[in-house]
């Protein structure tokens, strides 16, 4: 009776597997792929069920494997080890098809736009904001990503006030390999101690960045009505090229119905000002939408990591110990200059491994 139970703890993956089928069967159809839209789709969906149909296939495997080894240990005591061995395999493929099998947050597969922000501190803040920028982004190089700055308003002594960086991976990544569900951890208070460039004395200083992570929306996420915009268009300022403080190349568009206001200027042109803010914009009003829609759920999992509020400083970069501290998982390294140079892994895998048990326990509770 126990062996039959077992063997129907998985049968949810029995329809899993019927789609991973059919999905291999459309996508080996030359048609499917005249639509790049169908096709991406499709191709994202395969990927993601990938790892678990191979863990599932195991686990029937196993079984089939276990009930022979069973079967032959009753005539010769020799396959008794066999059939232990194989047992625990199957224990542990278990684990990990429990894992596969909890619900998945839907933006996992997407690209990001990651905006980096001065906070308290002031110039020191701008510094810092400019480390953080050039972690992810050779985070993201390490990772195989593609990055380019959207825009950015630079500080007089060459950090950023603000700066939005778009992160792209390359093809189609595998489950949790995207660059939002490694990077959504980061979003929050980042605070900075170290001795300031601007200080004379030594002392050691405190200020802070904020960084704010949004899943890149395409265009079929997110709608947005031109009657519900007002863009304004102005001359760009700061450092730049022959194009700033000449013409009216910067726009700044406001979605009137939220008041989401983005403003862009990196650009030469007014027209590709308006594109690169119209990402920004999607963005922010698909993660506005995904933020009331957990709110209003009631199954809404408020323990999740990255779920913490914004204004919580969730990180500390101590330069003086060399010390990187994650206040909501208690991750603590003592390699921060190679965290800045963007070997952010380890952290990430602690805030990963939380967010993990969160929902493993909750799945046992429900």
């Amino acid at each position: 009776m126990a062996a039959e139970q077992d063997d129907r703890a998985f049968d949810s993956c029995r329809g899993l597997a019927d789609e991973y089928t059919e999905l291999e069967q459309r996508l080996a159809d030359p048609g499917v792929h005249a639509d790049q839209t169908l096709a991406r789709q499709l191709g994202r969906r395969y990927a993601e069920l990938r790892p678990l149909i191979g863990a599932y296939r195991e686990w029937v495997r196993l079984g089939d494997d276990i009930r022979a080894a069973e079967e032959l240990a009753e005539d010769d005591p020799a396959f008794a080890a066999e059939f232990a061995e194989l047992s625990q395999r199957r224990i542990e493929v278990s684990e990990r098809l429990t894992e596969l099998l909890l619900p998945r947050d839907p933006m996992d597969d997407k690209d990001v736009i990651l905006e980096v922000k001065a906070g308290e501190g002031g110039e020191e803040s701008a510094l810092f904001a400019a480390d953080l920028l050039r972690m992810y982004e050779r985070y993201a190089e390490r990772r195989g990503w593609q990055t380019s700055i959207i825009d950015a308003v630079e500080s007089d002594l060459g950090g950023y006030k603000d700066v939005a960086l778009a992160v792209k991976a390359r093809g189609i990544p595998e489950p949790g390999e995207a660059p939002f569900a490694r990077l959504k951890y980061e979003g929050g208070v980042h605070r900075v101690q170290r001795v300031p460039v601007t200080e004379s004395q030594g002392r050691i200083h405190t200020s802070a960045a904020g960084v704010l992570v949004l899943p890149e929306a395409e265009e079929v996420d997110v709608v947005v009505d031109p009657n519900e915009l007002r863009i304004d268009v102005y001359r760009s300022s700061g450092p730049g090229g022959q194009s700033v403080n000449t013409t009216d190349s910067a726009v700044r568009i406001t979605h009137l119905p939220t008041g989401t206001v983005v403003s862009c200027q990196n650009e030469k042109s007014q027209l590709q000002n308006k594109e690169q803010a119209m990402r920004i914009l999607r963005a922010r009003l698909l993660a506005v939408a995904q933020e009331q829609a957990a709110k209003d759920a009631s199954d809404a999992r408020r323990s999740q990591v990255r779920t913490v509020d914004r204004s919580e400083r969730i990180r500390t970069y101590n330069f003086p110990e060399n010390r990187l501290s994650d206040h909501r998982v208690g991750f603590k390294s003592h390699n921060l200059d190679q965290i800045l140079d963007g070997d952010l892994d380890a952290v990430i895998e602690a805030c990963l491994t939380a967010d993990q048990a969160a929902r493993l326990n909750e799945a046992k509770d429900a």
